[in-house]
């Protein structure tokens, strides 16, 4: 028997052996899950699959192979064979995305509801039993269950916050808007009835206009928020094709998503709730610091669609609540050109946050302009000041480090630059640094010759006691009041340095926390589990590295 045989038949446990017979009865769910290239990952996403307490009477799996060629195929017909009752693979020529298994899967559902896995992730062993419990006693068409990362992949935990029997997508603080993805639990009947499906020819962020779709047409959406039920996987190879999607395709798919919004939501705030997720997340991202790796066609590409969406849907509401370095970034792109865009995001990558400018009693951001005029009147989309409280809560980190503090445990000191003198002087109440919802236990302010020094400590144990037991990387945001108003930005990096690398345990578990920059140039703290197959890969990591200097 092989390694792989071996895995699928450790997967079989007393509540898959009487499986409910063909044809007998309908299943509570229909588990959709749509396969290509995910081994080793499948065996894992399978196993939770088999151990699930709900037990095979009221369950079934559909697994679409989506022309495979890495085993996963081979996987999922041991699978079968294992379950023949329970488990359907239907094996089919590539389509270029999972909407095309997603949709074939969904003609073949029996259950009463329907639930998409990823084959890369896995569930928690109550996951669906609970999720039809709750569906079945608050009468809800759409549930969702608290999804947590795994290998530091991102995961929204806003709409987490506490179980909800009922949430409303256009409510900003319940979060849901920032939790789009399909891992949720649908009534299939709500399915069939609005004839639910995939967009095929989106290869990438297809399950968004089915999941907008289907929670706009619910009576009710549910939210718990007291179990792990869904563990979302970043492969180690990067393989999920969230992360491996070009520049062009997410933004082809953020200008679909956002058209479809349009057409089902009528104008308004309702409509503006939704499209401010879509503008901070599928688009401002594009613009992040990578931007300045593309070719320039694709940065040419890109700004203009950019533009085109900004012209076709933001709306002055939305704008208002962008985060300003996304606003900067979008209004460069729609009001400048591509080189006013790459001079923003280069010099927020190389040199920092640049002054405010007063010009005519308006405030503008002082990049220096493309053409080289320094001179000339501020263009449109530097003029920043109906957010000059926001413009003015733009630092860069310079320096994190781990410094002791008594009895109170070791914290990580970050340490940011102001380019304005006399900071103090310009904020009206405390600046606040936070990590998401911790704040900073301690913020104090310092002259720094022609700017202002901000440093913040964080305490490391509560940091990694709220991480555990996965792990999590917490975004830095600074809070500012000035102007009249507040203002909120990320922490960005431009010449960070960092020595803050400390390995915490907590419980039974070991914990590395150290300070890490995305590809936007914003700053993270990073808590990340070390396993012992980690801590084995990082020592041979680094004996091939001193190797390499004998």
């Amino acid at each position: 028997m092989s390694d792989v045989d071996k895995r699928i038949e450790s997967t079989a446990v007393p509540g898959m052996r009487e499986p409910v017979a063909s044809g007998v009865g309908t299943p509570d769910v229909s588990v959709v899950v749509p396969v290509y290239n995910t081994m080793p990952y499948l065996t894992r996403c399978l196993r939770s699959l088999a151990k699930q307490s709900i037990g095979a009477g009221r369950m079934e799996i559909i697994a679409i192979d989506d022309g495979s060629t890495d085993g996963s195929q081979r996987q999922l017909d041991r699978f079968a064979r294992r379950y023949p009752n329970v488990v359907r693979v239907v094996h089919q020529q590539n389509s270029g995305g999972p909407a095309g298994p997603c949709n074939r899967a969904l003609s073949l559902a029996r259950g009463r509801y329907v639930y998409f896995v990823g084959a890369d992730d896995y569930l928690g062993r109550e996951t669906l039993e609970r999720l039809v419990d709750a569906a079945d006693r608050y009468g809800s068409d759409v549930v969702l269950g608290r999804a947590v990362g795994v290998n530091n992949r991102y995961i929204h935990q806003q709409v987490y916050a506490r179980t909800e029997p009922a949430i409303d997508l256009f409510d900003a603080d319940s979060g849901l808007r920032w939790s789009l993805a399909n891992y949720k639990l649908f009534r299939r009947e709500l399915v069939e009835r609005h004839g639910l499906r995939f967009p095929e020819d989106m290869p990438v962020a297809s399950d968004q206009p089915f999941t907008i779709e289907a929670i706009c047409r619910a009576n009710r959406v549910t939210v718990l928020a007291d179990y792990d039920y869904y563990y979302a996987v970043r492969r180690l190879d990067a393989g999920n094709i969230t992360y491996s999607s070009r520049h062009l395709e997410r933004l082809a798919a953020a200008g679909r998503i956002m058209d479809f919004v349009a057409d089902l939501v009528e104008p308004g705030t309702r409509r503006d709730t939704l499209l401010f997720r879509h503008f901070t997340w599928e688009l401002g991202k594009l613009l992040g610091d990578d931007f300045l790796r593309l070719d320039r066609r694709t940065q040419e590409l890109v700004c203009l669609g950019a533009a085109d969406l900004v012209d076709r849907h933001l709306t002055d509401e939305i704008r208002d609540q962008l985060d300003i370095e996304t606003r900067i970034r979008l209004s460069a792109a729609a009001h400048g050109t591509v080189d006013d865009l790459i001079t923003v995001i280069r010099h927020d990558a190389r040199h920092g946050v640049p002054p405010m400018v007063r010009s005519g009693g308006r405030r503008y951001a002082g990049y220096p302009l493309a053409d080289g005029e320094p001179d000339a009147p501020r263009p449109e989309w530097q003029d920043i000041t109906s957010a000059s409280a926001a413009w003015i809560a733009k630092l860069d980190a310079v320096s994190a480090t781990v410094c002791s503090s008594g009895g109170g445990g070791p914290t990580i000191e970050i340490t940011a630059r102001s380019p304005h003198p006399g900071l103090d002087a310009l904020v009206t109440s405390p600046v606040r640094v936070v990590a998401e919802h911790l704040a900073a236990d301690t913020v104090s302010l310092a002259p720094d010759g022609e700017g202002t020094l901000v440093r913040a400590h964080f305490r490391i144990d509560t940091l990694v006691a709220s991480s555990a037991p996965l792990g999590h990387r917490w975004n830095l945001r600074v809070h500012i009041d000035a102007f009249g108003g507040t203002g909120s930005a990320a922490l960005r990096g431009a010449r960070l340095t960092s020595s803050a690398r400390r390995i915490r345990r907590h419980d039974r578990r070991v914990f590395l926390v150290n300070v890490v920059k995305d590809p936007s140039g914003h700053i993270l703290i990073a808590v990340t589990p070390l396993t012992p197959r980690r801590i084995i890969s990082r020592l041979r990591k680094a004996v091939g590295r001193a190797a390499g200097f004998r």
